[in-house]
């Protein structure tokens, strides 16, 4: 047994006397002190309570984030320091815009820039769409900046994604400023109201009461967006109409923003009559997930099999919206994903089950 006074030889070996090896670990990380302009309000940098540089710690945790005054000294590795650094060039330029900072837009803005998108964080969160009271309606992440851009630039899109992301919300928002900017002369909200199967007649009230709420999520986002004492004016006045899709056939829809929500509740034959209603002067928005049809069994949505049929015809355009793109509750991001998930596993199953059956089925045919 090794007396007490003589090395552990085993502890020696564990440390490495490669400098090589000690240099590697030590070039993982770095220092960084970043000075901010004396005029910029800290406060709005770092949130109340530091809201917003917890935020900053939570994402880079593999870094030290210490702040003195309107210095920023950073010690971590090297390319957490540099995301930091153009995050918070990016956090400057939307503070200077006027626009307020929280924990969505900092996190938004650090996945843009681990992304490497082409576009700016302070360019997609400062984009303003139409503004109503002191509140500006504005695209959240990058995905919605592309449909919001798309909608101006193609006469007839359509908006795919789950619930949350924005879609009905951004495409009425274009609306609105579409119509303050005498673009078009109305704007026509419309939906299929096949929850009942567009068969309202069980339902009690009148006409009106059995639509409306089937409608009714359009006109809250309508109250966002213009005065409400002076929504019964324009639609008294016909440049504001909501109706289910049905009030739409035979009609020539000309110099006007038209946005068919809930799509994938459309069979194909609803889905051709909508896009025919298309007049001069006129666009088009259509918005759905196909993931949520509740259509009777049997009946294909029209919103599944649209971009089969139209794919490849100039100035229609597509855009998909995923669980990255849910502005609601974190939560419904993550609830999206997993029925992703589950759906995909479903899929695979049935598809498996498929083929064992088709061989046990070419068995049984072959000769004894």
């Amino acid at each position: 047994m090794p007396s007490s006074d003589q090395p552990d030889l085993r502890a020696l070996d564990a440390i490495s006397d490669d400098p090589r090896a000690a240099a590697h670990e030590r070039g993982t990380r770095s220092r960084q002190p970043i000075v901010l302009p004396d005029n910029v309000p800290m406060v709005n940098i770092l949130g109340p309570t530091d809201e917003l540089l917890r935020t900053m710690e939570r994402a880079f945790p593999k870094t030290e984030i210490l702040v003195r005054g309107n210095e920023f000294r950073l010690e971590g590795p090297t390319e957490d320091l540099a995301i930091i650094d153009r995050l918070l060039d990016e956090v400057m330029e939307i503070v200077e815009a006027g626009q307020p900072l929280n924990r969505d837009a900092i996190e938004r803005s650090i996945t843009m820039l681990r992304g490497q998108t082409r576009e700016r964080p302070a360019d997609v969160l400062t984009m303003n769409i139409v503004s109503n009271r002191g509140r500006t309606i504005r695209p959240k992440t990058l995905g919605q900046k592309h449909y919001v851009d798309a909608i101006g630039d193609n006469t007839v899109i359509f908006g795919i994604g789950p619930a949350g992301t924005g879609k009905t919300y951004l495409a009425m928002a274009k609306a609105v400023a579409a119509l303050q900017a005498k673009e078009v002369s109305r704007i026509i909200l419309t939906r299929p109201a096949v929850e009942a199967g567009e068969k309202l007649g069980f339902l009690p009230g009148t006409l009106g009461d059995k639509i409306d709420p089937y409608l009714r999520p359009l006109y809250d986002a309508l109250h966002d967006m213009i005065d409400p004492d002076s929504i019964p004016k324009l639609m008294a006045a016909g440049t504001i109409e909501v109706a289910p899709l049905a009030y739409m056939r035979g009609r020539t829809l000309n110099d006007s923003f038209i946005i068919l929500d809930e799509a994938q509740n459309t069979s194909s034959e609803q889905m051709r009559m909508f896009l025919t209603r298309l007049g001069f002067g006129s666009k088009i928005v259509v918005t759905g997930d196909v993931t949520q049809v509740d259509l009777p069994g049997g009946t294909t949505s029209g919103l599944r099999v649209i971009e089969d049929v139209l794919t490849g015809i100039d100035d229609v355009h597509f855009a998909h919206l995923d669980s990255s793109d849910v502005v609601r509750h974190r939560l419904v991001s993550d609830i999206v994903d997993a029925y992703g998930r589950y759906d995909a596993a479903a899929e695979r199953r049935r598809a498996e089950a498929k083929k064992r059956r088709e061989a046990r089925a070419g068995g049984e045919g072959q000769p004894a």
